[in-house]
């Protein structure tokens, strides 16, 4: 029964996210047959798939936080260079999703590197299913979390670049500056010896337990802004993007485990409830 489970929720997320994607068609330039727009969700499942199979087989996970990254940085370059209709928003917002990808991807990657092996998948990747299941959700991640940004590149929407625009750009760069910060401080902190089995309460760390998530919100918030001259009809759902990536953070993965984790820590310490 679990092996059909799995299997069965591999196929509903494929399935929701194509039907997802049929709905912003009509926004997107076409390439042959297909909208560019479903190219893309179709690629970004693919690059999921190839490297699932050596991931599986060799039972490593080193590879799945830098194969999303990869996939963000792929899929947003086709997405430009196939648009004929390409224009200064779009360039924009490709150097945004690069930017972040990359720095986001090289910093998780050696982050792992370092640490050994992430204990989330210390399980999950020695089940087939499981372990294709977490992949096949890593591609729903990437197709939501890119969801407004995606309806821009393949927008052959040519209105002039504006005020919305310069907005989003501003709340962007306010979130990546958070991001990197705050995940500088951490990393500095943990290197410490002195602070083992301490929590961070420093820097931007001092005002908010996760400023690194408030951080990502803001970058994705901003591409949506970016994305309001372009929306229309059914482009409306790249509104998705910063909802989907809030709730990822605060009530799936992100800060609902950190939380968990913290209070079996520090639960009883004073300092840290305060």
């Amino acid at each position: 029964m679990p092996l059909i489970k799995n299997l069965l929720l591999s196929l509903i997320i494929i399935v929701f996210a194509f039907v997802l994607t049929t709905f912003v068609d009509e926004n997107s330039v076409s390439y042959g047959s297909l909208s560019l727009f479903l190219l893309c969700t179709i690629i970004i499942f693919f690059l999921q798939w190839i490297v699932f199979i050596p991931s599986y087989l060799l039972s490593t996970e080193h590879f799945f936080d830098l194969t999303g990254s990869v996939t963000f940085i792929t899929v947003s370059i086709l997405a430009f260079f196939m648009n004929d209709s390409k224009n200064l928003r779009q360039l924009i917002v490709l150097i945004l999703i690069v930017i972040w990808a990359l720095r986001l991807g090289s910093f998780l990657f050696f982050r792992i590197r370092k640490a050994g092996e992430d204990s989330r998948f210390t399980t999950i990747k020695k089940d087939l299913l499981v372990f294709f299941l977490t992949w096949n959700l890593q591609g729903l991640w990437v197709l939501f979390t890119l969801f407004g940004a995606l309806t821009i590149l393949t927008s052959n929407n040519n209105n002039n670049f504006g005020i919305l625009d310069i907005i989003g750009v501003l709340i962007w760069v306010i979130g990546f500056l958070i991001e990197v910060v705050s995940d500088r401080q951490k990393s500095e902190f943990k290197s410490n010896e002195s602070n083992a089995g301490k929590f961070i309460q420093s820097g931007l760390w001092k005002y908010s337990r996760h400023p690194n998530y408030f951080g990502e919100i803001l970058i994705w918030t901003g591409i949506a802004v970016i994305g309001i001259s372009v929306y229309s009809g059914f482009g409306w759902l790249g509104l998705i993007s910063p909802f989907f990536v809030f709730v990822m953070l605060n009530y799936i993965s992100g800060v609902r485990l950190l939380e968990k984790q913290a209070e079996e820590r520090w639960g009883e310490n004073d300092l840290y409830q305060s």
